[in-house]
Order: C-alpha cells, then structure tokens, then sequence
C-alpha cells in the first residue's frame, strides 16, 4: 500500500493540491535557452513509473523540475531547468548552500504542492520531472494535459520517499545523462562507507530520529531518506518506533511517551520551532539517552534542510556536518 505524507508533511508545506488556475490559451513563448540534456544517440528513452512507462524520443531542451530536489539533481547533472519547485521553502531561486552549482537563468518558481499551472504551460516546457511527489492521480493527469512526458515517482514508490538512488537515475535516464548519474551515486556510496569505516562504534547502534514541530513531537521509520541515510552508516533505526510504523513516514510520540525517543543515540530534528523548545523541555532533559549526552539537536537549519533535501549534494553535505556529531554524541 502506498503509505501517504502524514501530518508532518503537512506542517512543513501547507497548501491544496494544484491551483484551480486554468492552463494559458495563448501560445507560450518558448524563450531562450539549452536546458543541457544529453546527447540525441542516448534517446529515446523509456523510464517505469508509478503511472506506466514514459518515453522520452529526443533530448528536452526545456526541462521543468517539480518534485522534490528535482531541481538540484538536475543541476548536478549539468542540466538547468527552466522551472522549479522549492519544497524546503529556501527562497529565491530553492537552491541550499550545499549545492555547488548556479542557474545562468533563474528558473520560474512554480509552487510544490499547490503547481501554478498557467506559468507552466507559458515555460512550454518539453519535459517535466516529478519524481519525488504526492504519486497522486490526478498531480500526475493535470501535468500530463500539457502534453510533454511526465517522470513521476517510480512504481509502487510511497508518497515522497522516492530514494536518491532512484531518483538520481531516472532523471539521469530522462536526460541523457545516465553516465554521470552512475558517477554521482558512486561517488556517494564512497562517501557514506568511508564514514561508516571510520565510525565503527556505529555498527548496530540503535538510532531515533525524532522531530519536533509547534504542537508535537514524532519520530521518523524506515522507508524515508532520513532513517535510509543513518542506516547506510551502520545504524539501525530503533525497534521500539519501528514498530509503531504505520502508512506515514513518521509516528507520532505523546509527551507522556517521550521514552520512546531513548535510544544510543537521540536526533532531533525542528519544524518551526527553536532549539530551546526541545533542549529545555524537561520532558525530553528525562529521556535516558538525552540525559547520558547521547543526543543531537540539528540546531542549524543549513544542515537540517540539507538531511531533508535527500538529494546527492544535500546528502554529502549532510555526511560531512552530522557525522563528527554523530561520534562525539555516541560517547557521551
């Protein structure tokens, strides 16, 4: 069963889906611009996804990125899009300090859950990618009445937990690039199994994720970006939570079930609140891991958002802030 974004989701991008704006009659202007794809010998193309095959006939010059950290692993594969989405709600242009590359153009921002549809039938886009999204039928027709191929999240994928990995490949194959997505993955997986080497205290080390927003506290299970990236470093996310996995990627955790949050090591995550919110709540001084100093609050919204883009720029970054936190946490 395709498990659903619950509340937490709801609490970091509000909105409905897809404004009831209708597309442009008018002819969209197709501007100016390569958005960079590969070479025309790559195509076509046809990528699996959750509403069928998709096939791409010849390199998209006009390429919109509307799923989440769409936009950036584009980029990472020296394509630009001409349109974007910014679900961490960065501002600007969406783009993190973790990402190393620069729009020539600054794309249009069409809006996440709520897609600003006129703007984007006036981008006459040739492609657009929605790989980690809702997977709802009716984001995916309404996009697809512009008449240009659609990349929606890959089959059977739950709502936003389209992995990196399968992310960064379909948009790899849908431009043309797979050659240097298969390096970009590569070079990750080094990344992650260097850290995990050298943090061997990380070996089944039980782990929770736990997340505070104004009105509660929840902890993440696996399936998601954020408990999948813990586990590449030999962490495993902790029984007592996991068990209580239902369709949502997170559970919620009652202020008189704060135990839950004990593990050999506690991270925090914040939504909406400031640090002192969980760092002085005596509630949480009480779990047994928070009180041994086994515990990280990710205070710093850079290195939060990073964790949360779940992309590969934002995933390394991520590695190289968190895991000296990780270490000097485990030690108490």
């Amino acid at each position: 069963m395709r498990r659903r974004a619950g509340t937490m989701l709801t609490i970091a991008v509000a909105g409905a889906l897809f404004a009831a704006s209708a597309c442009s009659t008018e002819t969209p202007d197709a501007g100016s611009g390569q958005s960079g794809a590969g070479d025309a010998a790559a195509y076509p193309v046809t990528i699996d996804t959750e509403f069928g095959a998709v096939t791409i006939e010849e390199p998209p010059q006009r390429v919109v990125a509307l799923g989440w950290s769409d936009a950036e692993v584009a980029l990472a594969l020296g394509v630009q899009p001409v349109g974007a989405a910014d679900w961490l709600d960065i501002g600007g242009d969406g783009l993190g300090p973790w990402v190393e590359q620069s729009y020539q153009e600054p794309p249009e921002m069409l809006g996440t859950l709520e897609v600003n549809r006129e703007k984007l039938a006036e981008l006459n886009p040739d492609l657009i990618l929605d790989t980690r999204a809702s997977g709802e039928q009716e984001r995916y027709d309404q996009l697809s009445e512009l008449g240009v191929p659609v990349v929606g999240p890959p089959e059977d994928a739950n709502a936003y937990l389209t992995s990196w990995q399968d992310q960064l490949a379909m948009i790899g194959k849908a431009l043309g690039k797979q050659a240097e997505a298969t390096e970009l993955r590569e070079g990750l997986e080094a990344e992650f199994a260097t850290a995990a080497r050298q943090n061997p205290e990380f070996r089944d080390a039980s782990v929770v994720l736990g997340v505070r927003s104004a009105s509660s506290y929840a902890a993440y299970v696996r399936g998601g970006g954020r408990v999948e990236f813990m586990e590449e470093l030999g962490f495993r996310n902790s029984p007592a939570i996991q068990q209580l996995a239902g369709e949502d990627f997170s559970v919620p955790v009652s202020e008189e079930r704060l135990d839950l949050l004990d593990a050999d090591l506690t991270v925090m995550f914040l939504i909406g609140v400031d640090a002192k919110e969980v760092t002085q709540d005596p509630l949480y001084q009480a779990v047994p891991s928070v009180q041994d100093g086994r515990s990280v609050v990710l205070s710093e919204e850079t290195v939060s958002q990073a964790f949360s883009s779940a992309s590969v720029a934002g995933l390394s970054y991520a590695l190289d802030k968190t895991v000296p936190m990780f270490a000097e946490a485990l030690r108490g």
